[in-house]
């Protein structure tokens, strides 16, 4: 028989098993437990066609269409779950830890499998750890106006042996206008949370956590409201660099050759511009000239950043006023800093 185990239990004890998710591709898609392997019992087509019957007739005749669809793949889940665990030992789970879940690890039972856990309550059981678990760690926000190297010094933070957590780079997207460009297709909402809990549980709670200032939302995808909620109610340090220095680092962050995208990111940001600083920056895009772009769209993000700072506990901010744009030099002068105030 398989062995039923709860979401805890897997994530302690278990992580070193293959992870079978039988739920459908688009359920998996929308959002899973990183590692996981999609096996899918039904198509998604499949799967909406068994959810009508049931609404529509009756569970018992939606349990026979199910075996209807799944009895002539029953070789093929076989096949494909003895390449993930060769072992003949696995671990499976559905959306609530159910019919799906049960029905595929009993199959595999029956067919040669060693050890198959089920996790009791499903993809719904780590979803709730998933998204309560940012209490009681000690978090430090890094913030600065638009181009100061906040996600570098962050990289340099963490080789210094801190602990942070890289938003943006989980949400493939650099929290702006322009955040989308070089980047990478943007995970769901769902998805994102899941990724950023999956970097989280690695944290040690009795260590500091820096985290990058951020709107609620990151592109398309938005912050877990737990974790939100703390980042706004911790110190922040924001760290003040000259316009000039900040419009060079700009362009050599963002990918100056698509510039159809530059131009629709511009465009975005034009009624905040105002309607000459966007036609100016569209002709310096045209002729090349990616420094003036970055000095007017640097004009919208510091009156942005500086109306965000008015509205936070003013007690909480701490400004540093950086000469250089060295990201090891910044990141030395930015944890001295806050060791300070840590223990002041």
């Amino acid at each position: 028989m398989p062995i039923d185990i709860t979401i805890q239990q897997y994530l302690k004890d278990y992580l070193h098993l293959p992870l079978i998710d039988v739920r459908s591709p688009g359920e998996f898609e929308k959002g899973h437990i990183p590692g996981a392997y999609n096996i899918e019992l039904f198509s998604n087509e499949e799967r909406a066609h068994v959810g009508t019957i049931y609404k529509q007739q009756s569970q018992e005749k939606a349990i026979q269409l199910g075996y209807e669809y799944v009895t002539p793949k029953l070789d093929a889940y076989i096949e494909r779950a003895s390449k993930l665990a060769t072992d003949k030992n696995v671990v499976v789970h559905c959306w609530r830890g159910g019919m799906r879940s049960h029905a595929f690890a009993q199959h595999l039972k029956d067919n040669g499998f060693d050890k198959v856990f089920v996790i009791s309550k499903g993809y719904k059981a780590f979803r709730h750890v998933a998204l309560n678990s940012f209490e009681n760690y000690k978090v430090r926000i890094l913030g600065g106006f638009t181009g100061s190297g906040k996600t570098h010094i962050l990289k340099e933070i963490e080789q210094l042996g801190h602990q942070v957590l890289d938003l943006e780079g989980l949400a493939s997207h650099k929290g702006s206008a322009f955040g989308s460009i070089g980047d990478g297709h943007q995970p769901s909402t769902e998805q994102f949370e899941n990724n950023i809990y999956w970097e989280w549980r690695k944290f040690n709670p009795d260590k500091e956590i820096w985290i990058e200032d951020e709107s609620p939302n990151i592109g398309g995808v938005n912050i877990p409201f737990n974790l939100f909620t703390i980042m706004r109610n911790t110190r922040l340090f924001f760290i003040d660099i000259r316009k000039e220095a900040r419009a060079e680092l700009l362009v050599d962050d963002y990918d100056t050759k698509d510039k159809a995208k530059l131009s629709a990111s511009i465009l975005k940001i034009s009624k905040r511009l105002g309607h000459k600083a966007t036609q100016d920056a569209l002709n310096h895009l045209e002729n090349n000239e990616f420094y003036e772009v970055a000095i007017l769209a640097l004009s919208y993000y510091d009156k942005y950043y500086l109306k965000g700072m008015q509205r936070r506990d003013q007690s909480k901010i701490n400004i540093l006023k950086l000469d250089t744009t060295d990201y090891r030099t910044n990141a030395e002068q930015i944890i001295k800093h806050s060791l300070l105030k840590e223990y002041a």
